[in-house]
């Protein structure tokens, strides 16, 4: 691939996510079955986390392998997975901050 080419590739995806940001309203992933607890919800979460992780470092090694050349689609795989982990974490702490507080309360 010529560095022209990687570069139409890149402008290409950079315009694909600009339109996507400019969009009114971007749809959340709707969890397929609404009749599940709220156990079965992190579970589900965690486990779609884990693909999302499984499937960057999949990429990023066959970037570094040279078996693929989408250096661009590894680095947005990648961050995407960064990110999910991150609001998995940050929701985590959330939830643990608040069974502290209701533990601290008095009745």
């Amino acid at each position: 691939m010529s560095p022209i080419e990687s570069q139409r590739l890149m402008l290409g995806k950079m315009m694909e996510m600009q339109q996507l940001a400019a969009s009114d309203r971007i749809e959340p992933n709707i969890i397929p079955n609404e009749n599940v607890n709220i156990g079965e919800d992190f579970k589900y979460v965690v486990r779609s986390i884990n693909e999302q992780q499984n499937i960057a470092g999949d990429m990023m090694k066959a970037v570094d392998t040279g078996e693929s050349e989408d250096v661009v689609g590894a680095m947005i795989a990648s961050q995407k997975a960064s990110l999910s982990f991150s609001m998995l974490m940050e929701v985590r702490n959330k939830v643990l901050n608040g069974i502290d507080d209701v533990m601290r309360m008095s009745l």
